[in-house]
């Protein structure tokens, strides 16, 4: 199998190749896609790189911070203002996957994979696209519904929200091999307190359904109460609603369903 590859000066010059090329896959850190071609992924002909420096760029000031698609975890482990977003980032992999491994890159990784896209959902991102369309915002709920449709459009950027306190974002991954084993679940969430009780929660899961999924029903038990122990257990009760998850090497979709109000119980009280 013959593999071409394209680099570009600009983002615009690559999202125009991954428009125009179906065999074409986009190569940021490679942790997935050199994987695909390692096992022999026949429908990937074409490797499109860029090296414009926009895709690098971290900006973490305001009440919202933008991360270009090709940072890496390690880069963000390395920034002290994006101390809330560490938790997440040290989840992912080992040291080398941390180095290589890309913000854009997590949005497309498959279940048991994409932990820091958990932390992303519950802090209300939003994907900048650049595509034949040319470029736009879209909520990341929207883009994982229709990840699978993404294939020829370019991740540019994820922005979300800063936490008003470190206790306003809590996230936590379990998994049987620690630090980087693939995930039985993993769980964020995102409390907001206005006036002692609880205003625009999101809580996300990863490992509960084909792609991260917002605890909705967990949502409604927190909203607007303060986080006392009754608002908890409601909270956890409601967990595994809405949820669909599969059976794999790393767990059952029944165990999964049975423990996921357990984890998150645990996060909301801040728990080992």
């Amino acid at each position: 199998m013959t593999v071409t590859v394209k680099t570009f000066t600009s983002s615009s010059e690559a999202a125009a190749a991954l428009s125009s090329d179906r065999t074409a896959r986009y190569l940021g850190g490679g942790t997935l896609v050199m994987r695909a071609l390692n096992e022999g992924d026949i429908s990937l002909s074409t490797i499109v790189r860029a090296n414009d420096q926009a895709l690098t760029r971290i900006d973490p000031s305001g009440p919202r911070i933008t991360l270009g698609a090709g940072v890496t975890f390690a880069r963000i482990l390395g920034e002290r203002d994006l101390a809330f977003l560490h938790a997440p980032a040290r989840s992912i992999g080992g040291p080398a996957v941390r180095n290589m491994g890309t913000v854009g890159g997590n949005l497309f990784a498959p279940n048991p994979y994409g932990d820091f896209t958990v932390a992303l959902l519950a802090l209300d991102a939003t994907v900048a696209l650049q595509g034949g369309f040319g470029s736009r915002d879209i909520p990341i709920e929207e883009f994982l519904q229709s990840r699978e449709r993404q294939a020829g459009m370019l991740v540019l950027s994820v922005s979300c929200t800063r936490p008003t306190s470190p206790e306003a974002f809590r996230y936590r991954k379990i998994a049987r091999i620690k630090p980087k084993g693939g995930s039985v679940i993993t769980l964020a969430a995102h409390l907001p307190i206005s006036g002692g009780r609880i205003a625009g929660a999101r809580i996300a899961l990863g490992s509960m359904a084909p792609t991260q999924i917002r605890a909705r029903a967990a949502e409604r038990a927190l909203e607007g109460r303060s986080l006392d122990a009754a608002t908890v257990a409601a909270a956890a009760s409601a967990a595994a609603e809405g949820t669909s998850p599969s059976d794999n090497a790393l767990g059952s979709a029944w165990y999964r369903r049975e423990i996921v109000g357990v984890h998150l119980r645990r996060l909301l009280l801040g728990q080992e």
